[in-house]
């Protein structure tokens, strides 16, 4: 449909799962994209191909993502590369489960560091860029355990809490410049991560969720698409809850 056409999107951590989704989706909506990844190795590269096969500009770019030195020149190259940045979307993040009472600082701070230092990183990076556009979408990839909580993800929840206070008070500041923040919550989403939890643990999720399936990284991206284009133009600070009904 062209709904990004003329667009660059910079998208974290899309070499593969909902990252890579939204990537794709965007394309074929018409937007060139610059996607980042600790490392463009194969995997990347050929994501980097089905990216292209819809005839839009594409670059992966090798990015520790909770750098913040790594991260301006990183979004500098791809300004140079690209011209303008019309949408971020924060999506890189990790897990490093365990209960509070056992969890090592170490597993606290690398989930801490990669799901919401990085997307300050970016932020901080794109919008003077943005500011001078006068246009922009800012999409964090948050989660229904920062909205809810869960035993065991301490750090995961509070990551992706911040995700979503971040998103609320950047649209504050840069609402009057024409520059939008939203989040999106996923839920039980099947990707490679889930897929490698037993059946038992699944058929349990399953019984949470109203809809009776878990979600798919392309429920994702028809969401990320939405608030990435015009059609979303006076949406901002939100969290969007994709989860199929789910109550934690």
């Amino acid at each position: 449909m062209g709904l990004l056409n003329g667009k660059t999107a910079i998208i974290t951590g899309a070499a593969r799962g909902i990252g890579k989704a939204i990537a794709l989706r965007y394309a074929a909506e018409g937007a060139n994209i610059a996607f980042t990844d600790l490392l463009i190795d194969e995997n990347a590269k050929k994501t980097e191909a089905e990216i292209a096969a819809f005839g839009v500009k594409v670059k992966g770019y090798a990015s520790n993502a909770a750098n913040f030195e790594e991260t301006a020149n990183v979004v500098a190259e791809i300004v140079k590369e690209f011209g303008r940045v019309d949408i971020l979307v924060n999506n890189a993040g990790i897990t490093k489960d365990g209960l509070m009472m056992r969890m090592s600082e170490a597993q606290w701070d690398a989930v801490i560091n990669v799901n919401l230092k990085s997307a300050f990183n970016f932020i901080h990076a794109c919008l003077p860029v943005m500011m001078r556009q006068k246009s922009g979408s800012i999409i964090n990839m948050s989660s229904v355990v920062g909205v809810h909580g869960n035993a065991g993800q301490a750090n995961y929840s509070a990551s992706k809490a911040g995700m979503i206070g971040l998103a609320k008070s950047i649209a504050q500041e840069v609402g009057s410049r024409g520059i939008r923040a939203n989040a999106i919550a996923p839920g039980f989403i099947i990707t490679d991560m889930t897929a490698a939890l037993s059946d038992e643990v699944k058929a349990e999720w399953a019984k949470k969720i109203p809809l009776r399936r878990g979600g798919t990284p392309e429920d994702i991206a028809d969401v990320a698409t939405f608030l990435a284009s015009d059609m979303s133009s006076y949406v901002s600070g939100q969290v969007i809850q994709v989860d199929g009904g789910m109550n934690m």
